[in-house]
């Protein structure tokens, strides 16, 4: 006979031999490891921001500093330095100035990089330690340096530029001044600047390089590609979120520029100011500082920067998601 009892349903989800499996329990070991990191992160850059931030609302001089209480001002201090034409000179300065280094840097690091890959193994050791040792020169000492190489009295540039015929470069290089002009102020730094941050470019790139397998580009080489088509065509899409990230790294390095305009311009002359000199001579130039104009200042740049960088790095996610 068949059997007609009902059959036993199982509840969903549960064991019905066996002894359940106990529940994880959380671990805070790698949260109590990165713990005294995060702490001085907070104590050493976050704290201060908010700092910045709440000064920026208020007026902050002498008396304050002396232990008055500060007396808040709202939007006081923005409205005084997007009214003034010296910010917006200032910040054409960065801008521009970011624009040209930015670009410098990556074409001749990329090309530093190229000319790596295609060197020997000894000789490409013996090259990149040399160029990291542009990498590794502080920002003081490398201002310095490009001062003495430009300057007017002693300066090898100009010794070198007055030997050349006048026809090739013009007359009186002996004393000239490199430092009178924004834009030669300006040219000085940028070559001080792409000198420094074209190794790290150049590292980064020859990194990627060495990721790529040789069999594509033995292929492109037999299909006839010529060196600027195989760069576009293969090492480019290869290597473009490596460029993505140096872009921003760039950008935030170049608009922040600070040591080796201070060293090379100094504060007399204010028509080579960039925003981060601009903000400094605010908050700490005078005999009475105005931290809340320069507080307000140093937000608008660090604004600028968070903006550039979120575009970035969406444009960044979006290329992860496309592939």
């Amino acid at each position: 006979m068949l059997d007609t009892a009902p059959a036993v349903r199982r509840a969903p989800g549960r064991r019905t031999s066996g002894r359940a499996r106990p529940r994880r329990r959380p671990r805070f070991g790698p949260y109590l490891l990165i713990a005294p990191t995060v702490v001085v992160i907070a104590v050493l850059m976050f704290w201060p921001m908010v700092q910045i931030g709440i000064m920026s609302f208020q007026k902050v001089g002498n008396r304050q500093l002396r232990g008055e209480p500060a007396e808040t001002v709202g939007t006081e201090n923005f409205e005084k330095i997007f009214n003034d034409p010296f910010f917006w000179q200032t910040l054409r300065h960065t801008v521009l100035f970011a624009v040209v280094a930015v670009s410098l840097t990556l074409v001749v690091g990329t090309l530093v990089g190229l000319l790596l890959n295609k060197l020997g193994k000894r000789m490409s050791s013996f090259v990149a330690g040399g160029v990291m040792v542009a990498w590794a020169t502080p920002p003081v000492t490398a201002a310095i340096i490009f001062s003495w190489l430009f300057g007017t009295t002693g300066g090898l540039v100009n010794w070198c530029l007055d030997l050349l015929p006048d026809f090739l470069v013009g007359g009186g290089w002996n004393d000239y001044n490199w430092f009178a002009t924004p834009l030669s102020t300006y040219t000085v730094l940028t070559v001080c600047v792409v000198w420094q941050a074209c190794p790290f470019v150049a590292v980064s790139v020859l990194a990627g390089l060495k990721s790529v397998p040789g069999e594509l580009y033995e292929a492109a080489r037999v299909d006839g590609s010529g060196p600027w088509r195989t760069f576009w065509s293969l090492t480019y899409p290869m290597l473009k979120p490596i460029f993505l990230v140096l872009v921003v790294m760039s950008i935030i390095w170049d608009f922040k520029v600070f040591t080796q305009l201070f060293i090379m311009a100094g504060m007399a002359n204010r028509d080579a100011f960039n925003l981060s000199l601009y903000g400094y001579s605010e908050a700490f130039g005078s005999l009475n500082p105005k931290l809340g104009m320069g507080s307000a200042i140093a937000l608008v740049l660090t604004l600028i920067l968070l903006v550039v960088t979120a575009l970035y790095v969406r444009v960044m996610v979006r290329q992860g998601e496309t592939r």
